[in-house]
């Protein structure tokens, strides 16, 4: 399940992991007297995409964003996640410039290797759909509408602004929601509108799981069965979600999904993306490669 992007090839299904600078991973994950410089290169051969969490908590710099896109396999890619301080401090409100000082921190600069925006609300911020819908407007579907947004960055970005794309690529962005309210169908409507791809998060129990496709892929992020951040997924979980991303980028929607909305339009294929957040106790690398292993994916070296 291959397709073929630029001169590149991008795998349907991706597996991988949230952030990958975590100490306790080191002598565990991570070989012991491996370089933290080489902590990247270790895993990307070992994975098939990474989220980026460091842009979450602050504006990373153009030349962060460079080296990491060249110490990964030519076929790797990225998620980047977008800044707390549009979510969580903002709320999405009066967010123009700070969308672009994101666009313009070097996002762009991973070239061919960017995969989806993750846009995460809080878990105190609800269903507003007039809100939510300006935001989606902003939002800019190509990598050439996103460079010509960072020119709009504030003076903090001055010198250090990257608002260049090496070639015009589609820009796909997804939200992960945390509050009971978004429990809606309008709420699903409003993504399949906007082209938006709903997050399905499994969050052991503590936040909606929302099952419905809402654009031209799926991306999961699934922070520990039964204790968040920290638990493993067993046998049996892993083939359950093996079994529902087959389906998933098969273009069907997988049996008992739990949905708000009616099925999405039937697809000849999707993407799909799965992140394990379950650092805590060094299980999302081990899970990632095992969900890997029964998809028949295969890192890039």
């Amino acid at each position: 399940m291959r397709r073929t992007a630029d001169t590149l090839v991008s795998m349907t299904i991706r597996t991988g992991i949230s952030g990958w600078r975590y100490a306790p991973w080191r002598t565990v994950f991570y070989p012991a007297g491996l370089p933290q410089r080489r902590e990247l290169e270790y895993a990307s051969r070992r994975l098939t995409s990474i989220e980026i969490n460091g842009s979450f908590y602050s504006l990373q710099r153009p030349e962060s964003y460079v080296a990491w896109a060249a110490e990964t396999p030519d076929d790797f890619l990225f998620s980047v996640k977008g800044p707390r301080f549009v979510t969580h401090m903002k709320k999405l409100a009066d967010v123009r410039v700070p969308v672009a000082n994101f666009f313009a921190s070097g996002v762009l600069a991973l070239g061919p290797k960017l995969g989806p925006v993750l846009w995460q609300l809080p878990p105190n911020l609800g269903f507003h759909p007039d809100r939510l819908a300006a935001f989606f407007d902003l939002l800019p579907r190509t990598t050439t509408a996103a460079a010509q947004l960072a020119t709009e960055h504030d003076e903090r970005l001055d010198d250090r602004a990257w608002t260049t794309t090496d070639a015009d690529r589609p820009l796909r962005h997804v939200l992960e929601v945390r509050h009971t309210s978004f429990e809606d169908p309008a709420f699903v409507e409003l993504l399949r509108a906007h082209r938006i791809g709903m997050v399905v998060a499994d969050a052991a129990g503590r936040w909606p799981v929302i099952e419905d496709v809402t654009a031209d892929l799926v991306y999961v992020r699934l922070h520990g069965e039964t204790e968040l951040y920290a638990s493993g997924y067993d046998d049996d979980a892993l083939d359950r979600w093996a079994e529902k991303v087959r389906v998933w980028a098969a273009g069907g929607d997988p049996q008992g999904a739990r949905r708000l909305s009616g099925p999405a339009e039937p697809a000849a294929e999707r993407d799909v993306f799965v992140y394990f957040d379950n650092d805590i106790k060094v299980r999302a690398p081990y899970d990632s490669m095992a969900l890997a292993a029964r998809l028949g994916l295969t890192p890039g070296t």
